[in-house]
């Protein structure tokens, strides 16, 4: 379900490269792979090559390190407002994410 809603998002005519952790479920020969999609897996213990390592970085030191919490609610609570102040700074998320031997050279 979840990658046919990312193929929806992928313009017509284009194609998109999901890059994947070694998370078992992105092996599962369940997966029905949209045909707009190409699934990139990275190697093992490579987090210098997956973008969202570098975000989850952010997080804890910005928003999520050094406190504690009352309650599992309150927990995610502070996950979820730290993950939103994120999404409303996307030029710190481009800066955060983006690697200079990705860049298409025209």
């Amino acid at each position: 379900i979840h990658l046919a809603e990312i193929s929806l998002g992928v313009s017509k005519g284009a194609h998109a490269v999901l890059v994947l952790d070694g998370a078992g479920w992105h092996t599962s020969p369940k997966l029905q792979l949209p045909a707009n999609i190409s699934l990139l897996p990275l190697p093992r213990y490579a987090p210098d090559l997956n973008p969202v390592e570098n975000l989850w970085e952010f997080l804890r030191a910005n928003f999520l390190s050094h406190r504690v919490w009352e309650s599992y609610d309150a927990i995610v609570d502070a996950c979820c407002s730290a993950w939103n102040a994120l999404m409303r700074r996307p030029e710190q998320v481009t800066s955060i994410t983006t690697r200079a031997w990705a860049q298409v050279k025209l």
